[in-house]
């Protein structure tokens, strides 16, 4: 049996010799290796911390002391030495979490993998066992990174002025959150790591000092009440000690003893401390240590000694396709630009970055300010490009509705990982941009639907100045290209059916399955339209017309129902008083566990069997009762309400648009891209009601409904004046002669796609 095997908890590790914590060490890097890579993980960060790690444990007792992961990816040590070593399902269904888990081990506490929280979380649990009177010791363990974040100097003001509340700050200092940590709180530890000439004038005095008869004790004492001095001169972490932390380090974080030293000596001081240990991203791995790039943060399945991926290739990806694309567009026009925070590599600006070194800023990780900044760069006079992780925007929404369009700066956010991520767990999914987004007005949010959707979107987003566009695409391969068919207004038709039962709206990538649940909905002989709307807001004013044409609206998105597309195409249809019933299917309100996304997908029924299943049953419960029956039947029409305005060039006009797709020849062969669905789900899938992926209207609302059931199934007249802001920024194209939010970009794309490239 190893060392490592004999490890039950952390109590194990307390007996161990000096000898054996070495071995351990070993041990759990050899693992660690062979374990991520047969799954895939964060493996650069955990071999950084494996001696940290195990001096925490050995040194504190948890959980009755509770030590916090800040950006939790760096605990599958942690995970290990607390009884969790099954690494087999790391990241998949059924398996560990690639973060901390509050359902794995009462060891865990935060689980929001969101960085730069955990010294705000530490505050909040000292107070908590302050004001109780409860024993036992915080630690937050958070890495140079993660220090860039805002939230965590807030967290350090409130934390430094309680003296005599104990709470113990281990920064993991590796110079790296993914890349190379960038600022000048970077350069500021930067000093302290390289600063060993304090050290060595304070051996020196003290070797003196103390070698000197009768006095050189006392003198030695009372020069050490002058350290303060002596260290600001030779070492500038007079900073944090200013702040009112007390300060130890730079410790070498794998010298297990010097780490367990320091950490004795916070837990015996009455008050915050800050301990700064030096690590090393990737240590004991050389490929990790060779890639400049990040060390090896996240690896996919890889042959551990060649470090080839063993997966086969999906194609591109999509961030590989925004990266070109955009670094097209920079050689094209000078004043765009690009903004990340602390993700230059993993959003796809790599490129840019070294074509362009002086037009892309890495802020660290401080979202707020980088939307912040692009308002000032888009008041400047250029054209800033924002580029995160879709589920780190959440961070950003005030200054986005507030500093981004309510001065109507033409800034493009591309939001990569929207939707579901899958293996990254709850807190990574990009599900919730498409329903908070909805309320800013004049933002413009655009899902493509493939590669070539996406190069032109891009392009007609960075064309508009006059207010905030948004692109969004998942975290996976780009499958084949999917054509339309025609084009209404500025929506795009994919697929026409037979006859016109069911107006199937697919929201960007969720296009093949919807072209799938056509085809499985033909073969029960109910005829589909599938539009992919491109611009997802405001809704197009040619979809309630479209709709008028069918029995039933079904949307499909890759994002919350609630409050999301469905929720605004079936408002926008009751606004334009179309009686049509609107049924949403998306991700159901609730944090979703880590899994293939594939395999979360078909958990939540957004798969083209489950889709289609639902669809029908709904359609044969209506003909049976004389009216199609969805629990998302919008509410009663408005009359006298206008449509929101969309991105696309025109207004078509709503009984024109019906009669269009009414006329249009039938029998269109399915668009390129489209799956085959799995028969296997059929059966369960035709169980009417509402499901795991579509939701039912509020009870408030159903006397509406069945008010709105008198109105013919027609559109009152042509669309009426553009509301809100969105009408606004269209009113500014005739004044100041610029592109406008809700115009020619559109229209000038639609000349040019009309073949797909």
């Amino acid at each position: 049996m190893t060392i490592l095997e004999s490890i039950r908890g952390p109590r194990d590790l307390k007996a161990l010799s000096e000898a054996e914590i070495g071995r351990l060490a070993d041990e759990i890097r050899e693992f660690l290796v062979q374990a991520v890579a047969r799954t895939g993980g964060h493996l650069g960060p955990n071999l950084g911390v494996v001696e940290l790690s195990i001096a925490l444990h050995r040194v504190f007792e948890s959980p009755v002391d509770r030590i916090l992961w800040d950006t939790g990816h760096q605990s599958y040590v942690h995970k290990m030495l607390t009884g969790r070593q099954d690494f087999s399902k790391l990241r998949g269904k059924g398996g560990l979490s690639g973060y901390p888990s509050r359902e794995e081990s009462e060891h865990d506490v935060i689980e929001n993998s969101h960085a730069s929280t955990a010294l705000g979380w530490a505050d909040g649990l000292a107070k908590a066992r302050q004001v109780q009177g409860e024993k036992g010791h915080v630690v937050a363990v958070i890495g140079d990174g993660a220090l860039t974040g805002g939230m965590a100097w807030e967290a350090l003001n409130n934390i430094a002025a309680a003296k005599d509340r104990p709470l113990i700050i281990v920064v993991n200092d590796n110079e790296r959150s993914y890349s190379p940590t960038i600022g000048g709180l970077a350069n500021h530890l930067a000093t302290l790591r390289t600063t060993d000439s304090y050290e060595k004038v304070l051996a020196w005095g003290k070797d003196v000092l103390l070698r000197t008869p009768v006095v050189g004790g006392t003198l030695y004492e009372s020069l050490h009440g002058a350290k303060k001095g002596f260290k600001d001169a030779f070492a500038p972490q007079g900073m944090f000690e200013d702040l009112g932390l007390k300060y130890v380090g730079p410790i070498d974080g794998h010298d297990v003893g010097a780490v367990e030293s320091a950490l004795r000596r916070a837990k015996r001081f009455h008050g915050p401390v800050l301990i700064h240990c030096l690590t090393e991203k990737g240590r004991g791995y050389e490929p990790a240590l060779a890639h400049e790039e990040d060390h090896f943060h996240t690896v996919g399945v890889m042959d551990p000694l060649t470090c080839e991926p063993l997966a086969p290739s999906g194609g591109p990806s999509w961030t590989s396709v925004f990266g070109d694309e955009i670094v097209r567009i920079g050689e094209e026009r000078a004043d765009v630009v690009a903004i990340t925070a602390a993700m230059l590599h993993p959003v796809g600006l790599a490129k840019f970055a070294e074509r362009f070194p002086d037009r892309v800023w890495d802020v660290g990780i401080a979202e707020q300010h980088a939307t912040v900044s692009a308002a000032g760069l888009a008041t400047g006079g250029l054209h800033p490009v924002v580029a995160v992780y879709a589920t780190f925007l959440n961070r950003a929404f005030d200054q986005l509705l507030m500093d981004v369009a309510l001065h109507r700066c033409g800034v493009t956010f591309v939001l990569d990982r929207a939707g579901v991520t899958g293996a990254d767990g709850a807190s990574h999914n990009g599900m919730w941009d498409m329903s908070i987004l909805q309320v800013v007005p004049g933002l413009r949010i655009a899902a493509p639907r493939d590669v070539d959707q996406l190069r032109a979107q891009l392009r007609e987003a960075v064309a508009v100045d006059d207010a905030p566009t948004l692109i969004r695409f998942p975290k996976e391969s780009v499958g084949p290209g999917i054509p339309a068919v025609d084009r209404v207004g500025g929506v795009d038709v994919l697929h026409r059916g037979e006859r016109p039962d069911v107006l199937l709206v697919a929201v960007g990538v969720m296009a093949p399955v919807c072209l799938g649940a056509a085809e499985l909905l033909a073969a029960r002989g109910i005829g589909c339209t599938v539009v992919d709307p491109r611009w997802v807001k405001p809704v197009d004013p040619a979809l309630p017309g479209l709709a008028a044409g069918h029995r039933m609206v079904a949307v499909v998105e890759d994002n919350s129902r609630a409050a999301g597309v469905g929720a605004a195409v079936a408002l926008a249809l009751s606004d334009a008083e179309v009686d049509v019933p609107v049924r949403r299917f998306g991700i159901p309100e609730q944090f979703l566990a880590h899994a293939k996304r594939g395999e979360v997908l078909a958990d939540i029924g957004l798969t083209p069997v489950e889709i289609a299943g639902r669809i029908s049953a709904s359609l044969t419960v209506g003909e049976a009762t004389g009216r199609a029956v969805t629990p998302d039947a919008h509410p009663d029409a408005r009359r006298n309400a206008s449509s929101s305005a969309g991105p696309a060039a025109g207004r078509a006009d709503g009984r024109a648009a019906a009669k269009r797709v009414r006329k249009a020849p039938t029998g269109g062969r399915r668009a390129a891209g489209s799956r085959k669905a799995d028969p296997g789900g059929e059966t369960r899938g035709a169980v009417a009601g509402a499901g795991p992926a579509d939701t039912a209207e509020a009870p408030e609302r159903r006397g509406a409904a069945a008010r709105a059931r008198k109105t013919p199934a027609r559109r009152r007249g042509a669309a009426g004046p553009q509301a809100g802001g969105e009408g606004e920024a269209a009113g500014k194209q005739g004044a100041t002669g610029k592109q406008s939010a809700a115009g020619e970009p559109a229209a000038k794309a639609h000349a040019s796609e009309e073949k797909p490239e």
